[in-house]
């Protein structure tokens, strides 16, 4: 049975790379119908802070996926403790009298430091009665040298790997403090938890060898492995949160007003492809169509600017979502945004307001912008310039608002009367529809880029038509 798991460290704010490894755990999780687990790796006790705990949590509750078992490695020290020992009382490990700091910290593979060969050598008996003096001391693995080995696997995305134990150095289990390192205890969860797949980021590769080699001491077969490729900025940088800040956090979308479902396409999009050309994707179309084999091995790249942290695909793609939605799920979503805005939204209002500008907004937060003089009583000032028609004057305007205001005020307040009314009109004042139109659309709206003249005079309401055309003649015939 499929078993799968997302194990954050509470040491930050919720990366968008980390979203996107939860999201390929829960699809392929779901797809086999299997178990999605989550697992915080907070064993790190100096770095964790609830702040970052709080911000996992709530980036991903957004994306609105769920998981099945929880579990926060912090209440399993003792799991951790006997497997090590277990390990050592097999001869995989060893104990390390080093100083922490007396050691390079690269790895054998960079040149740096492989082993310690008078610690790794170090009778039981010498080294039992060391500990038992109190000296303290780090608990390594042993990795294999005398003969070396190649230690293979193949990657779900990356196809053969392998790596020669004459290149992996000899880490750590547990600190000189007793507390596991993230090896130690994250190859014992995965055992414990009868994980079938580790679906982490490409980051993660080197640590594999390593830990196929624990899996081993452990006495339990290794997971397969499916390594994804990294997040990387415009520039080919990877994506830092020291570096591009709230560009890489997930709650920056969802502030900005993105569909929680919007930007759970979007992250698929980065390193996978259905294999056809569908780029908007419900959850239920993405979990159907996930596989492994669409992950690609190149990195991919989230498009901002200095100036905008948003990647314009993930904008068009909520707009995409935003389109498809019925316009009382819409309203739902629009009803505490406008309110947020200060705006008196009744439910019934921003109802009727919602079709009117569904495909003129690309996120929730749009709305309050581009809907603004439905609510407002006074509207946002604007150029009286704008009121004049095209190849018209001044003069026109005012005769074509003057004409409009008395046709309002007896016209049918729904779609077909204004239309016919208003049409009407402009054969009567022998003008053009749109010399007829724009002067009214402006001077009810207040801009000329506004949604469909009749259905938002009806909406507007007949009373403040006439106060905003009222106003209008008097601005342009100043």
């Amino acid at each position: 049975m499929v078993r799968v798991r997302f194990a954050p460290s509470p040491t930050g704010y919720l990366h968008i790379g980390s979203a996107r490894t939860f999201i390929f755990n829960w699809l392929f999780a779901r797809r086999q119908q299997g178990t999605m687990i989550l697992r915080i790796d907070d064993t790190d006790v100096e770095r964790n802070t609830q702040a970052s705990l709080d911000s996992i949590y709530d980036g991903l509750n957004w994306l609105g996926l769920g998981w099945d078992e929880f579990y926060r490695q912090s209440d399993r020290f003792d799991l951790y403790t006997k497997a090590a020992w277990e390990v050592f009382e097999k001869d995989h490990a060893y104990r390390d009298f080093t100083p922490m700091n007396a050691a390079p910290e690269e790895p054998a593979s960079q040149g740096g430091w492989l082993c310690n060969a008078g610690m790794r050598e170090l009778s039981r008996e010498e080294s039992d009665r060391r500990a038992a003096a109190g000296e303290p001391f780090v608990l390594r693995f042993r990795v294999p040298r005398d003969p070396v080995r190649e230690v293979a696997f193949k990657d779900l995305v990356y196809g053969e790997q392998s790596k020669s134990t004459a290149d992996i150095e000899d880490f750590a289990l547990l600190r000189s403090s007793g507390a596991p390192t993230y090896h130690h205890a994250s190859c014992v969860d995965d055992f414990d938890l009868k994980i079938s797949h580790i679906v982490r980021g490409q980051d993660h590769l080197s640590n594999t060898f390593k830990h196929i080699l624990l899996f081993e001491a452990l006495g339990a077969p290794a997971p397969e492995f499916a390594h994804l490729p990294l997040l990387i900025a415009p520039d080919g940088a990877k994506l830092s949160k020291r570096k591009h800040g709230p560009v890489v956090a997930v709650m920056t979308y969802r502030d900005a007003g993105f569909l929680p479902q919007a930007y759970v396409n979007f992250l698929c999009l980065l390193g996978w492809n259905p294999k056809d050309d569908r780029e908007k994707m419900s959850i239920e179309e993405l979990t159907a169509a996930f596989s492994f084999e669409g992950v690609n091995r190149s990195n991919a790249v989230v498009n901002f600017t200095e100036e905008d942290p948003i990647d314009p695909k993930a904008q068009w793609l909520n707009s995409q979502h935003l389109y498809a939605m019925s316009h009382d799920e819409l309203a739902a979503l629009l009803q505490p945004v406008f309110e947020k805005a200060g705006y008196a939204a009744s439910a019934e209002k921003t109802r009727a307001v919602t079709p009117l500008i569904q495909e003129r907004i690309k996120t929730l937060n749009d709305a309050p912008a581009v809907a603004d003089f439905f609510f407002l009583d006074q509207l946002v000032p604007y150029d009286a310039a704008e009121l004049i028609p095209q190849k018209g004057d001044a003069e026109m305007a005012v005769k074509v608002l003057r004409h409009a205001r008395g046709v309002l005020e007896t016209a049918e307040f729904t779609h077909a009367g204004l239309e016919g009314a208003l049409r009407t009109a402009a054969t009567e004042l022998g003008v053009k529809a749109g010399q007829m139109f724009q002067p009214i659309r402006v001077a009810v709206c207040g801009r000329k880029n506004a949604p469909p003249l009749f259905e938002t005079l009806e909406v507007v309401g007949r009373e403040a038509c006439l106060k905003r055309i009222d106003q209008a003649v008097e601005l342009v015939g100043r």
